[in-house]
């Protein structure tokens, strides 16, 4: 005979639930912060990196971008909008941006780019997703002169390691953010050439 009923045992049941997604939870938190790069003695998560968890925890989930300002005016400016569960639209967190054409290494070229980037952090950073020593990007930490985008870069690629393929050593991209290999062995032998 057992001393608990239905109702308790479902109630018991869905307590140990809720315990092991806060458990996952942190832990998936505890491996985005492992990502985090240091600058100037704060821990920062790359946009990448948290659109990426993003993608991962909530699948359900969904990030849009609006471009507020005209797309040749001088100054951009981008709105971003998350919404963790789109079953609850009402549940949303939102990040602007502006980025100011010339202003800049990146912004020579891809202003738009650069605020739309900066508003999904925001947004992302506001949801609570990357946060360990500030919500600011780094182009507001740039702009402020606490620190380049350059020392960014080489923090992170120290942080990558070799390429798998040639054990040259991986770097961050400038124009996209992405990995790449510094050999560039993935080109082939025309790169060796």
């Amino acid at each position: 005979m057992s001393l608990l009923n239905d109702q308790d045992k479902e109630s018991i049941n869905k307590t140990i639930e809720d315990a092991e997604n806060i458990f996952v939870e942190n832990n998936n938190m505890k491996d985005l912060k492992d990502k985090a790069i240091d600058i100037k003695g704060k821990k920062y998560v790359l946009v990448s990196d948290r659109v990426l968890f993003f993608n991962e925890k909530y699948d359900a989930g969904m990030i849009q971008t609006k471009l507020v300002s005209q797309p040749d005016a001088d100054l951009v400016v981008f709105m971003a909008k998350v919404t963790p569960d789109i079953s609850s639209p009402e549940r949303y967190f939102t990040g602007y941006s502006q980025a100011k054409w010339g202003d800049g290494l990146v912004n020579t070229t891809a202003a738009l780019e650069n605020a739309e980037t900066s508003s999904v952090g925001r947004a992302l950073a506001l949801m609570g997703i990357g946060v360990i020593d500030s919500i600011a990007s780094v182009d507001e930490m740039s702009k402020a002169g606490v620190t380049s985008k350059n020392d960014v870069l080489k923090n992170y690629n120290d942080k990558l390691g070799n390429c798998p393929k040639c054990d040259a050593p991986m770097v961050i991209s400038k124009n996209t953010g992405n990995p790449y290999c510094s050999a560039f062995c993935w080109k082939g032998e025309e790169a060796n050439a």
